[in-house]
């Protein structure tokens, strides 16, 4: 199956299936001498972890992660880092009914068109276990980020019809609630509104928005490998995300050159991702012409509604033959606390990625580093 690996440097693939024995992320190109351990890693897989709340599937897993190779007495070898996670709480049973049917929403349609064949047992290499790998893969690109003074932080901005309010927005707000949403009055209407959800055998929808911060000018190329583009991909491979925009986004659509554009301005800050000049605003979000600015880049994800919900749907057989359909197994009731670490981790990756690429980009770069090197 192609498909798996993302990346160009910094490059990732995932591997398992939801009920298979384990899943797991191989990471290549990761430099070495990089700090890396397994909490670092095991705190960004506790963020996604089932069963946390009564807001998540009922699913309980561990998600105790090993590294396998890669590391050696507490830093990255330059080898590629492999790590797995073992399934410990399998029940494909609850998925036996469907095995003849596919559920509306869901990739098993498309999965038998394409190859003929699919595991029925939770969607297999379609299911949202499968983002595992790639949180895991995302640690390590955090990691590498965090040495270089560039954060990266995801909250989920809305819950269907309930949205967060900027002037009640609190980072520190994010992990105190079960959305992770930094807006704690959002966060109890949120709550409501999913429990009627719950109550109703449905499901909802929303937004995560994402944001990252140190980025330096200059990541990106400006044709097909666009940060913007990348981040797109990245996002967008995420198999509940249907839509993406990057700064204003589809609001961009209604605005005027005049509004939309960002005026440059001298900054006297070090800080500057360019020495002496900054943007007034940023309605491009930090990229411009597929390129990092060196402002804030900050995109936003629109995520379905779980598929799998518990009241009756219409389907059709294998065969063509219509009939009813009733989910079983343990699901989400919303998707967007858990898809907000997943989020972070893709885009994290992209940046990583971009900066590593970055350093072919002139002869400065190459000099920097070897004619400081010892003849």
């Amino acid at each position: 199956m192609a498909g798996s690996v993302f990346g160009n440097i910094l490059r990732i693939s995932t591997w398992g299936e939801s009920h298979g024995a384990a899943v797991g992320v191989v990471v290549d190109g990761c430099p070495a001498g990089l700090t890396l351990c397994e909490e670092d890693v095991q705190q960004f897989l506790d963020l996604r972890r089932p069963g946390q709340s009564l807001f998540t599937t009922p699913r309980r897993e561990a998600d105790a992660v090993r590294i396998m190779s890669g590391v050696f007495e507490g830093r990255t070898t330059g080898a590629p880092i492999s790590m797995m996670v073992m399934n410990t709480s399998q029940r494909p049973a609850d998925y036996s009914a469907i095995a003849a049917c596919y559920r509306p929403g869901h990739a098993d349609y498309t999965f038998d068109a394409k190859y003929g064949f699919r595991d029925y047992r939770g969607g297999g290499r379609s299911s949202g276990r499968e983002t595992i790998g790639r949180v895991a893969g995302g640690a390590v690109a955090l990691r590498l980020l965090q040495e270089m003074g560039i954060s990266v932080t995801a909250y989920t901005k809305s819950i269907g019809p309930v949205s967060i309010s900027p002037e009640k927005s609190d980072d520190d707000e994010i992990y105190r609630n079960a959305f992770y949403m930094p807006d704690a009055d959002a966060a109890a209407r949120a709550e409501e509104l999913i429990k009627e959800m719950m109550k109703e055998q449905d499901s909802i929808g929303g937004v995560i928005e994402c944001r990252a911060d140190g980025v330096p000018a200059g990541l990106g190329d400006p044709v097909f490998e666009k940060i913007s583009a990348n981040l797109a991909k990245a996002v967008c491979s995420v198999g509940a995300v249907k839509g993406f925009e990057i700064g204003d986004g589809f609001g961009a659509a209604l605005h005027r050159g005049s509004e939309n554009n960002d005026p440059f301005i001298p900054d006297d800050s070090a800080a500057a991702g360019r020495p002496g000049i900054k943007k007034a605003s940023n309605h491009a979000g930090g990229v411009l012409g597929g390129i990092s600015d060196g402002s804030r880049i900050c995109f936003r994800a629109a995520v379905k509604p779980t598929p799998s919900i518990s009241r009756t749907q219409r389907t059709v057989t294998k065969d063509g033959v219509e009939t009813d359909i009733n989910i079983r197994g343990r699901h989400d009731p919303v998707i967007m606390p858990r898809a907000v670490v997943v989020i972070r981790s893709m885009a994290a990756l992209v940046i990583a990625d971009a900066l590593l690429m970055n350093m072919t980009a002139k002869m400065d770069y190459l000099r920097a580093v070897y004619q400081k090197l010892p003849r």
